[in-house]
């Protein structure tokens, strides 16, 4: 994936592991949430395994968004939507998403599934504006290793 400017002036790029800690504590600040690889080793994993997934927005050099947009050759996985509060209902959770979807549909996917805590309110209204929408029939299991 190439930078590209969006039309909010925000800059879209996939992370590289040296953004690894300005990721993380971006994350503690902006977003809703923890995830057992949330640490260097787990962002640096993702980033060597598929150098653009992780998509962050810039503006003036600052982080301001981030999204994981994963495709594992079946389906478009979405994580770590976050945005700045400074910086919300600006475009920059739109632009990163539309970014997530050009890669997805490049890629050959068809369909991005998003995943989106129960309880944060925000995010839910954020994902409907993007056209996404909870599948009721499914159910996430989990089962930590290691």
């Amino acid at each position: 994936m190439n930078d590209f400017p969006t039309p909010s002036g925000i800059l879209i790029r996939a992370a590289t592991a040296a953004d690894a800690d300005t990721v993380l504590a971006f994350w503690k600040e902006a977003a809703t949430g923890t995830s057992v690889s949330d640490d260097r080793e787990g962002v640096a994993r993702l980033v060597e395994r598929d150098p653009e997934a992780l998509l962050l927005a810039e503006h003036d050099g600052r982080l301001v968004g981030s999204v994981i947009a994963g495709f594992d050759g079946w389906r478009c996985h979405l994580y770590r939507l976050a945005v700045h509060p400074e910086h919300r209902r600006r475009g920059v959770a739109s632009a990163l998403l539309r970014a997530a979807e050009e890669r997805f549909t490049a890629l050959g996917g068809r369909r991005g599934d998003a995943m989106v805590l129960d309880d944060n309110e925000v995010a839910h209204r954020a994902w409907r504006a993007a056209g996404y929408a909870p599948q009721p029939q499914w159910s996430r299991w989990v089962k930590p290793l290691g």
